[in-house]
């Protein structure tokens, strides 16, 4: 015993102590003051938010070994070996209490005791250890595995792993601090092996290459990370990656120790080359229960007054009944396509015949309007994008093609019993790739044509409700004590509606409205000269006299609204702009439209959002060119729609690029657009309005909005980039160009195609992005307008440098530099120079390349540029990284990443992930290089085939700088392959990289 008095203590459950100590517990100390220490790092301590000083390199070694003890006694001879080990020093006794003297000091009374001879730290609050901490993190982890929830099992992995800073025990000296450092390292990668494996679990595959490339290079022996890491290959698409990382694990087995992969990797190669089927699945252990997969429920809700079709409710139910036979003998895929006019009440039957099957369908229901009967119908791809993410597939897995998101959505779907609800259906052709394809699950299809080159298809053709199936449905509206009384007007009501539901419902909506009316009243409003007009004819005549039926009761106001925002061609509207379209304020329109929405004609998709069906949009257009009195006013309410977006969008490119000119050159509009706090809410509306803005482009292209429209385009050039939006964009580009080329306004034309280079240069088609630049600026030359001839010069400088055409680069960078300048426009110019940096980096001018990055960075700067300023980032890191001045290069090319980032621009950020990976491979560091190059694969946004190709070598260069050779070659022949497919001249590289391994 030192002699220190032992105080009363404070025990904590749990833990060991000597049945002797007092039994009055101290008061509990605040929250704020509770000790804290750490072990998973440097030996710390903290007092509440003060770091206390734990002394020299062996007096927290003693602070280790007895925190490691978790509150048991070590005696002093057991303590002396845990800090000197065979080298203690005479004194080691006396030192050891000088230690424990100076620990007791720092910390409360009763946490550091003195007994038997030894020393113990007790009455610890439970998680006061990080150690203890993290083992209690993966004992909840573990329960919640089990338990299903692989979500909160992963969180809390996470977290756990988070508890680690650095090396554990880091600086302490003694054997025992280095048996517990080798010890807590390798459960912190049995860990991160957990939880890797619960990622490939969630399919989260893609996003675990970058670390287990980066994991296997720092342990290159460990077979369970070259498991997992040739499993998230294989299931990215990858399967030549994954078995090179198998041939390279096996060489390297046998080279450092003589043996061979361990059996469970080897049967995991020969799974990959037979193209095992189940290894496309995340599967569990054996011995845990499945993570409960992603269910979707989307089916929209049903009518509590669903009405009738009592025959077609059971055929439709039976055949949804076969999908899962429990005989075996069921079709392979259940699929009905329900057809009949508009009106008739095809999606009402399909949503409850959907609804009453739900049971059959336990792994859940999908829900799309395919928007069949519109003019632009739903892309395949873009549902089966929607489909994808709901059946819980990350952004970054799925693939660009219509053929490989179809291969997927079929491949997830195998083994589960979903039912795919695809309503208001163009075509066949439309709905094929988004059937499911095996057996328990099943199709049910709505559309307008009857499908019979549906191969397989069950076809129900749905006619109108019978007389007394129409009655009731409109009694269950209107309610029975109103029409028990006047059954005949009631028939009247529900012959002249034709029979059909859509046109009842609307009916008894508005009498149901109206208390004071009769149903005479209603019936007699419905024998006028507009019932006879309907004639209540099949098809879409008896649609539109359904609709009259509502149209007509409506006030001026109304009508006026209704006709007019059912000429935009976006798929909804919101508020702001219907107000802007109708040259109303806000309010009044929001009364108008939500008026709208109680008569049916109109849906509220979202708060402060509006959509049409698509049959009563082509039924408002039809009023609007019957109604629309001056005929000139339809053209100003597009008109006026056109401005608000030109000026909202002009708005936000001024707040994400202050100083740039190009604001204005655009057309002037009669609208001021909306206003934005912020760089955030500005992007914000951009990204929610991309679709309908790129609808009104695409709208205006024709006539008198022409110019405008172009300038539209131009002014949200950031849906260009965004990756998202950038298919559309091109289109309406196309779009445009090809209309101002119709109509010879070669200032129009010029625009366009400057729009149309920005995209195609995005995507790495530089051959025809350079051909459009050329154009725009003939044409600009023509038409004297200065603007695409500083955008495109500069567009045909980037492509210069893609192409190796550094000459011809810099002439044009010179030249839009000098344009920009005559212009005014420093950002312009800035962005100019930027670019001319890249031009001197490849021309081994490095310099004058970092000067002239340095100058751009500087305006960008100054002027409070995020965006820009991330692009000057780039191409300065680009050049110090040339320069050999890695550190630098990769401070700049970091906050490059931030700001992309920042800025949703995922195009750039996986075009710094990759200008990173260069700069870690220059310093010789392969691991990082490679992590990095993983990342920008990853986010799939790295701008087309040949930029993929880019990033492929330079991930073969790190894999080959790590002695993985197999895998460095499969990267390469993927590129060679792409720049062989593009006509590429790195073709050339590629086959001298890859020709010393052939031999």
């Amino acid at each position: 015993m030192d002699g220190v008095p032992r105080v009363p203590e404070q025990r904590r459950s749990g833990t060991p102590g000597d049945t002797s100590s007092a039994e009055v517990a101290a008061d509990p100390a605040p929250v704020s003051d509770l000790l804290r220490f750490s072990v998973l790092g440097p030996v710390r301590a903290w007092r509440g938010g003060e770091q206390l000083a734990t002394g020299s390199p062996q007096q927290r070694a003693l602070l280790a070994a007895l925190l490691l003890r978790e509150g048991r006694t070590a005696t002093a001879g057991e303590l002396i070996d845990a800090v000197w080990g065979d080298e203690s020093p005479q004194q080691a006794l006396a030192a050891l209490r000088t230690y424990a003297s100076r620990i007791r000091k720092i910390l409360d009374p009763g946490v550091l005791v003195s007994e038997s001879g030894g020393y113990a730290i007790r009455s610890l609050d439970g998680d006061a250890l990080d150690l203890t901490a993290a083992e209690s993190l993966w004992t909840d982890a573990e329960k919640a595995r089990h338990a299903g929830d692989l979500c909160q099992a992963r969180a809390l992995l996470n977290k756990a792993l988070g508890l680690w800073d650095g090396e554990p025990l880091a600086n302490v000296p003694g054997p025992y601090a280095e048996t517990q450092r080798t010890r807590l390292e390798e459960w912190r990668l049995q860990l991160l092996e957990a939880r890797l494996d619960m990622d490939l679990e969630q399919g989260c595959h893609a996003e675990a290459v970058s670390e287990l490339t980066a994991l296997t290079a720092a342990h290159p022996l460990r077979e369970r990370l070259r498991e997992l890491l040739m499993l998230a290959l294989y299931r990215s698409g990858r399967q030549a990656e994954a078995l090179a990382v198998y041939a390279d694990t096996r060489r390297l087995l046998a080279d450092e120790l003589g043996v061979d992969p361990r059996p469970g990797l080897a049967e995991l190669q020969q799974r990959i080359l037979n193209a095992d089927p189940s290894l496309a699945e995340p599967s569990a252990p054996a011995a845990e229960p499945a993570a409960t997969p992603v269910r979707p429920a989307q089916l929209p809700a049903t009518v509590p007054d669903f009405t009738g079709r009592a025959s077609f409710v059971d055929e439709l139910s039976e055949v949804l009944s076969s999908a899962h036979s429990e005989t075996g003998t069921g079709s392979v895929m259940a699929v009905s396509a329900v057809a009949g006019i508009g009106g008739v009440g095809k999606t009402t039957l399909a949503v409850h015949v959907a609804h009453a099957s739900r049971a059959a369908f336990p792994d859940g229901q999908l829900y799309v309007d395919l928007q069949g009967a519109g003019a632009r119908a739903a892309e395949p791809e873009t549902v089966l994008g929607s489909f994808l993410r709901a059946l819980g597939t990350a952004d970054s897995a799925i693939p660009d093609t219509l053929e490989e998101r179809a291969a997927l959505y079929r491949s997830t779907l195998d083994g589960r019993r979903v039912l795919v609800l695809l309503d208001n259906a163009r075509d066949a052709a439309q709905v094929r790739p988004l059937l499911p394809g095996t057996e328990g699950c099943a199709a049910l299809i709505t559309g307008r044509v009857r499908m019979v080159d549906l191969a397989g298809a069950h076809l129900v053709d749905l006619d109108v409700m019978s007389p007394e199936e129409a009655l009731l449905l409109f009694t269950r509206i209107v309610g029975e004590e109103r029409v028990a009384s006047e059954r005949e007007a009631a028939l009247d009501v529900v012959a002249a509606c034709g029979f059909l539901p859509l046109a009842i419902r609307i009916a008894a909506s508005r009498l149901a409205a109206r208390r004071t009316w009769t149903v005479s009243v209603l019936a007699a409003k419905l024998a006028d000269e507009r019932r006879r007009l309907d004639e209540l004819q099949a098809g879409d005549l008896a649609v539109k006299a359904t609709f009259e039926l509502g149209y007509g009761q409506l006030e001026p106001p109304q009508a006026r609204a209704f006709r007019l925002l059912g000429l935009a061609d976006g798929p909804d509207i919101s508020l702001a702009a219907a107000a802007a379209a109708l040259n109303l304020d806000q309010d009044e329109t929001e009364d108008l439209l939500e008026s709208l929405v109680d008569t049916s004609l109109l849906e509220s998709a979202a708060p402060g959002r509006y959509r049409y069906h698509d049959l009563v949009r082509l039924y408002a257009r039809a009023c609007a060119e019957r109604d629309e009195l001056p005929p000139e006013e339809r053209e100003a309410a597009m008109s006026r729609l056109l401005d608000f977006y030109l000026a909202t969008a002009a708005g936000v490119y001024a707040i994400e690029r202050p100083g740039d000119r190009l604001v204005d050159h655009l057309e002037p509009t009669s609208h001021p657009g909306i206003s934005f706090a912020g760089s955030r809410e500005a992007q914000d509306w951009l990204y929610a309005e991309a679709n309908c803005l790129i609808a009104c482009v695409r709208q205006s292209a024709d006539g008198p909005r022409l110019r405008r429209s172009v300038d539209l385009l131009w002014a949200a050039k950031d849906l260009a980039e965004s990756g998202a939006n950038s298919r559309a964009y091109e289109i309406a580009a196309t779009a445009v160009r090809d209309a101002a080329r119709g109509s010879e306004d070669i200032r129009a034309e010029a625009r366009a195609r400057t729009t149309l280079t920005n995209v195609l240069l995005i995507a790495g088609r530089f051959d025809e992005a350079e051909e459009e630049a050329r154009l725009a600026m003939q044409r600009a030359d023509e038409a004297g307008d200065m603007l695409p001839n500083c955008w495109a010069a500069n567009d045909r400088g980037i492509i210069a440098i893609y192409q190796n055409r550094h000459a011809d680069g810099e002439s044009y960078l010179e030249q839009a530099i000098s344009n920009f300048r005559a212009d005014g426009n420093a950002v312009g110019e800035a962005s100019a120079r930027c670019n001319l940096s890249r031009i001197h980096l490849a021309m081994g001018r490095l310099s004058s390349a970092i000067e002239l990055a340095q100058q751009g960075i500087d305006v960008y700067d100054r002027m409070g540029l995020t965006l820009r300023l991330a692009n000057g980032r780039y191409a300065l890191g680009m050049a110090l990284t040339r320069a050999g001045k890695f550190t630098e290069a990769l401070n700049q090319l970091t906050e490059a990443l931030a700001l992309f980032h920042e800025n949703r621009q995922p195009l750039w950020e996986g075009v710094t992930h990759f200008r990173i990976a260069e700069a870690h491979l220059a310093a010789g560091r392969a691991p990082l290089a490679a992590s990095h190059a993983e990342q920008a694969i990853a986010l799939r946004g790295i701008g087309g085939e040949w930029r993929r190709g880019t990033v492929l070598t330079v991930l073969g260069k790190a894999l080959a700088a790590m002695g993985q050779i197999d895998r460095a070659r499969a990267c390469w022949q993927e590129a060679l392959a792409i720049y062989e497919r593009l006509g590429s001249d790195e073709a050339g590289e590629m086959r001298q990289l890859l020709s010393p391994m052939a031999a």
